[in-house]
C-alpha cells in the first residue's frame, strides 16, 4: 500500500526564530529540526512516514474533522478537532527566548 502524505498546505508552522516545526491538521509534528534550522531532523514524517518519525496528539477511536488557525495577532497555532461528542483544541507554539541565537529552546 502506497503512503499518502498530507499536502504541505495542510500544515501549520510554529517557530522561535532559530528553528521551526510543521504541524499537520491531525495534530502530528511531521517536521522538526533542533536546535537550529540547519540541524538534523528530530521528526521527519513529512519525507518518510515509515522511518521519519512524528509526534501526534489526536482524538482516538472517534470520527472527527479538524481545522487549523492562528490565534489572532500571535504565532500560536490552534488545531481544532470537531466530533459528534464536542470540540477539542491543541495549541502549539515556540516562545522566542531572547535576541541571541542559542541552543536553548522551550
Amino acid at each position: 500500500m502506497e503512503a499518502t502524505y498530507p499536502a504541505i498546505e495542510a500544515h501549520g508552522l510554529i517557530g522561535d526564530l532559530q528553528t521551526a516545526a510543521l504541524i499537520s491538521a491531525d495534530g502530528a509534528v511531521d517536521w522538526f529540526c533542533a536546535p537550529r534550522f540547519d540541524s538534523p531532523s528530530v521528526f521527519g514524517a513529512l519525507l518518510d512516514q515509515d522511518k521519519g518519525g512524528y509526534f501526534r496528539l489526536t482524538p482516538d477511536g472517534i470520527d472527527y474533522t479538524s481545522k487549523q488557525l492562528y490565534l489572532p495577532g500571535t504565532p500560536i497555532l490552534i488545531t481544532r478537532f470537531h466530533s459528534a461528542d464536542g470540540v477539542g483544541e491543541l495549541l502549539d507554539f515556540m516562545p522566542v527566548t531572547g535576541e541571541r541565537a542559542t541552543d536553548q529552546h522551550r
